[in-house]
This record gives structure tokens, sequence and C-alpha cells, in this order.
């Protein structure tokens, strides 16, 4: 007696005849068959996911818990109603066995997915535990992880190929010999970007959290991602900038991993002093500087020098030209050194000058060169706005004047008295 002959003489007894009773028999033991192989993998779901949670709360690895995030349990579940299936398919289409060989394809080939997926998700989870150790960190898994992904799609399509045609794989290989041209042309960007990220790896250009500026895309932010064709960077305006992997190693960018990692940030900003106001001092002048608590010392240092190599020369100093004096902009320019040197915000360790630049159509530059012991943006930022204030407020008291293009008011007071004020 077959299984389907209690539900033929059921649907019989309801008076219905052939050739109906045949097609509505088939397709009740379809829809029971996959009711049965869904609650089947619904159960089983269940049951591994809570054995999986149970192994990755007791296990110290992180990579049972990514399987879980991943759904491995879930596809893992649905091979055992799979193979089942497959058993009773010629049980369930005797009625039908032309329809066999494709449901049998049908069957194989959800198999096939199935599998990509499992192993796709190990990939992944071995990925982002990897991510997870501070030694991987900085290595582009994404690239490993597309790569190997290309060639299981290729190795599952090989087989699907052959599955639904009936041939050999060996002649879809044969084609895919046959279009390789097609198929560079099609891949370009893949290959291209996975030689770039072998390249990024072995040289050490650029990790994930990098900071990296490149105009030429107009990207200014941390490196979140580098895969197999592009590498994301998210600009401090919090826009998301796409570059492709292999421009960075055919174009040039600036990576300030060095600058972070130093644990400085430099600071290379000019103060333009008018040059019309850079003159000698006067003795009264130097008498009131050396109130200036960082100055004294200097100032009495140089005074002696000065004054020994004018008097072994025998230079009387009525023409300030003849022998050597102190100037404003001389004062000035060790004033901001001293300044930077004590500075709680300024790296000791590292270079710091104060230097003059050129004269140009805009003064004489006053570049301050040092770095801050900080590399945090925020903090950077508020340490030279400090140093920068106190000096552009200090420079009066050195009777020297900072450049500035002329102001409206300064254009309506033109040719008035010093003193008058504008209406």
């Amino acid at each position: 007696m077959r299984l389907k002959d209690p539900l033929e003489h059921l649907l019989v007894r309801t008076g219905l005849q052939e050739p109906f009773l045949g097609w509505l028999v088939l397709l009740i033991s379809v829809v029971l068959l996959f009711v049965l192989l869904g609650t089947l993998s619904k159960l089983l779901a269940r049951v591994l996911n809570a054995l999986f949670r149970q192994l990755a709360g007791n296990t110290k690895t992180h990579f049972d818990d990514h399987l879980v995030e991943l759904h491995v349990p879930r596809y893992v579940a649905r091979i055992i109603p799979l193979l089942i299936g497959y058993q009773l398919i010629p049980l369930v289409f005797s009625e039908a066995p032309t329809w066999i060989p494709f449901v049998e394809r049908a069957f194989m080939v959800f198999f096939i997915v199935l599998v990509v997926r499992i192993v796709r998700a190990f990939m992944h989870a071995v990925r982002d535990t990897l991510r997870d150790n501070p030694t991987f960190h900085d290595k582009p898994l994404d690239s490993y992880v597309q790569v190997a992904s290309l060639i299981l799609y290729l190795i599952a399509g090989v087989l699907l190929f052959s599955l639904l045609t009936g041939k050999s794989a060996l002649t879809f290989l044969t084609a895919m010999g046959a279009a390789s041209a097609v198929l560079l042309l099609v891949f370009k960007d893949s290959i291209l970007g996975f030689v770039a990220s072998l390249q990024i790896s072995a040289n050490d250009m650029v990790r994930r959290g990098d900071w990296i500026t490149m105009p030429k895309y107009g990207a200014d932010g941390d490196v979140s991602e580098i895969n197999l064709t592009t590498v994301k960077v998210v600009n401090f305006d919090k826009t998301i900038t796409t570059i492709p992997t292999y421009a960075l190693i055919s174009d040039s960018f600036q990576n300030w991993r060095g600058m972070v990692d130093s644990g400085g940030r430099r600071i290379k900003r000019s103060i333009l002093l008018k040059v019309s106001s850079i003159r000698f001092l006067r003795e009264d002048e130097i008498e009131a500087l050396r109130s200036i608590n960082l100055l004294k010392p200097f100032i009495d240092e140089r005074s002696a020098e000065i004054a020994t190599y004018n008097t072994e020369r025998g230079l009387d100093g009525i023409m300030p030209v003849n022998g050597r004096k102190l100037t404003n902009a001389g004062l000035y320019r060790h004033y901001i050194d001293l300044y930077l040197a004590q500075h709680p915000g300024i790296h000791k360790s590292m270079t710091r000058m104060v230097r003059q630049q050129a004269p140009n159509e805009f003064g004489l530059p006053l570049e301050l060169y040092c770095f801050t012991n900080t590399t945090d943006w925020a903090t950077y930022e508020g340490i030279m706005s400090d140093i920068f204030d106190h000096l552009l407020a200090a420079h009066t008291y050195f009777n020297i004047v900072v450049f500035e293009r002329p102001a409206a008011d300064d254009m309506r007071n033109m040719g008035r008295p010093i003193g008058s004020h504008s209406a």
C-alpha cells in the first residue's frame, strides 16, 4: 500500500475524479513535505542556537559569539531537513516521475547555496575574531575575505553550471579560458584592489583608524574600512569618502599616523611684524623690559655682551648703527622662544624655534615652529590659540607693530591729527 493511498481515498470520497485527483494529491504532498521540513528546520535551529549560545557563554574566545551573530546555527539547521527532503523526493513525486530529476537538481542547487552561506559566515566570523586581536587590528582583513569569497563563488558557479547543464566542470572552465579577456576587464577593479591590499599590508602604508588626507578625492578623516575595491574614510565633517583601493598605491596621500604615534602635533604659524616699526631700543625702553621676568636674565647677559663688544672696538654708540644694540624685534623673538620653552602645552623633547622668514609685502614673518605635547585636535587648537592670544597681546610692550590690512576706520582716519576720533 502506498503512502498516498489514504489521501487519494479521502479525496475520492469528496467526489473528486481524475485528472484533478492526481495533481491535487501531488500538490498536497508537496505542501505537507515543505511544512514538515520547515517545522523540522525551525526546531533544529532553536536547539542549535541554544547550544551555540551556551557554548559562547562558557568560552573566552569570541569566535562562537560571532557565529551566533552571523546566524550560522540557523544555516546548519537546514542541512538535515534538506537531506531528508532529498531522500523523500522519489516518494512524493512517484505519480510524476519526470519531475524527479528537476526537483532533485533544485534541492542540490539549494544545498550548494546553503554551503556557500555557511562557509562565508565562517569566514566573516574568523575576520571579526581577528579584529578583536590588536595584532590584526590594522590589517586589511576585508580584502582577504572578499578574495576568498570570490574564489568560493567561482567554485559554486562551476558546480551550479555543471549541475544545471549536465556538462562537466571542465567545459565551463574551457569557456572561461576563452573569455578570460572579458573576465579580466570585468574584474579589473577587484584584481587591482587585491594587489593594492597586499602592498598596503606589506608596506604598512595605511591602517584602519589612520587619519589620512587625500585632496584629489576630498578625503580628510579617519579610515573606517579597507576592502577589496574601496577604502572608506569618515571625514571630520562626518561625511564619508570612498577611495579606490588601488588609488592609495598609484596616487599620493598623507598619513598622519606618524604624528599621532609621536605624541606631538606641530605648530607652524607666523606673526607678521610691520617692518617700519622695527628699530633699536633706547636705554629706558630696555630698562622697562627688564621687568618681564622671562626676559630679565637674557637682557642682562646680552647687554653685558654688547657693552664689552662695543668697548673693545671703541664704539661710543652715538650713531646707533655703529656697533651692536638691542632691537625690539630681536627681544620680542627671544621672548617668544622663552615663553614657548616654559609653556606646559609644548613638547619639550621636540624641535622648538622662532625664526625670521624673508620679508614680503605683508611685513616680516616671525614664525613659531614647535610641537604640542598632545595630538588631540581640540586640545591642540586650544593650546595654539592661547599662545597666540598671549603673544599678540604682548607685542605692544615691545614697541612693535603687528601688520594687518587697513580697516575701514583706518581709511577714514587717514590725514586726521593724531588723537582725533572719527564721527
